[in-house]
């Protein structure tokens, strides 16, 4: 699918001569890590390292008691336990597994053939991400901190969309070691560009403009984001901050505006799940209860989604 173009969290093009910079403990204990889970994957193959995966964060959920009670306070505040019939021990379980093997899979990513990774991964609705990015005025997707949502960008780029993202300045050692990977097995990957969480809205201008679709989470932690940015409504019975800025800016590039999660399934495949358009500039008129309406979808969508699959919360 030449020509098509996603933005995976926020940032702009990747800074000319960026090397990804690690310490030397941290090359050693990355690269140990990464050829561990490479050695299991030739002896086990994929399904048996995924249930291997499971068995880790089941013992993990055994023995990690302390953040066995962070994930219970998290299901707390989302107000989870026992709306859906599941107890709390199953959801805590349920996550510990989900992580754990997401962890995994990121690791052994580039060891996968592009067809064995394209095999692993669905889009749900895709016919509206390619209407929107067929418009040429770029797509903002607008994911949460649920899911593996990172794991979703890596496979964007595979399917022929162009990909942009946006990350912190301080993101963890791992990521920066396995995107150093992706970019040099993958030419697709050279071709993402990243925004940091904190840059200039410019860059988001330039990348609906060029086409991008760019995706990003607005339901910031609280203390985080522009102040001017953000709106607080009400989920899970209490006020939370989102941010509009995207939105606002999606508006003016008259971009589509879809909201999306990245579901981890049984054997490590993946399903971007795309649930509601949440701006279509058809439809729009520019005006700002259009951006209050798109973020109490938003919301109201995630809060659908954590109580029906608490094990997708993220932020423990």
């Amino acid at each position: 699918m030449p020509g098509k173009t996603m933005v995976h969290s926020m940032e702009s093009e990747r800074p000319s001569g960026e090397r990804i910079s690690l310490s030397p403990w941290e090359r050693l204990s990355f690269f140990a890590a990464h050829s561990s889970a490479s050695a299991l994957l030739l002896v086990l193959g994929l399904r048996g390292l995924y249930r291997f995966g499971r068995l880790l964060g089941t013992v993990e959920w055994l023995i990690n008691h302390k953040r066995r009670r962070r994930f219970a306070r998290a299901l707390r505040s989302c107000s989870c336990e026992g709306s859906t019939g599941r107890d709390k021990p199953s959801a805590a379980r349920k996550y510990f597994m989900r992580s754990r093997c997401d962890k995994i899979f990121y690791l052994i990513f580039d060891r996968l053939s592009r067809t064995q990774a394209l095999s692993l991964f669905t889009v749900t609705n895709q016919e509206w991400l390619d209407e929107a990015v067929s418009q040429g005025r770029g797509v903002y997707l607008a994911l949460s901190h649920s899911g593996a949502h990172h794991i979703g960008a890596m496979f964007m780029p595979l399917l022929g969309y162009k990909a942009a993202g946006v990350r912190d300045r301080n993101e963890g050692g791992l990521r920066r070691f396995v995107q150093d990977r992706f970019d040099r097995r993958h030419p697709e990957f050279r071709q993402t560009r990243y925004l940091f969480a904190d840059s200039y809205p410019r860059d988001i201008y330039r990348c609906l403009q060029d086409g991008y679709v760019l995706a990003s989470a607005m339901d910031v932690a609280r203390g985080r984001g522009n102040p001017r940015q953000i709106m607080e409504l009400t989920m899970f019975g209490e006020k939370r901050p989102f941010l509009f800025g995207p939105l606002r800016v999606a508006m003016r590039c008259r971009a589509t505006v879809i909201q999306g999660f990245v579901i981890s399934e049984q054997d490590f495949h993946y399903r971007l799940e795309l649930v509601e358009k949440l701006i279509d500039p058809e439809d729009s008129n520019g005006q700002e209860a259009d951006i209050h309406a798109a973020l109490t979808a938003y919301a109201s969508n995630i809060e659908t989604r954590i109580r029906s699959m608490p094990e997708l919360l993220t932020r423990i």
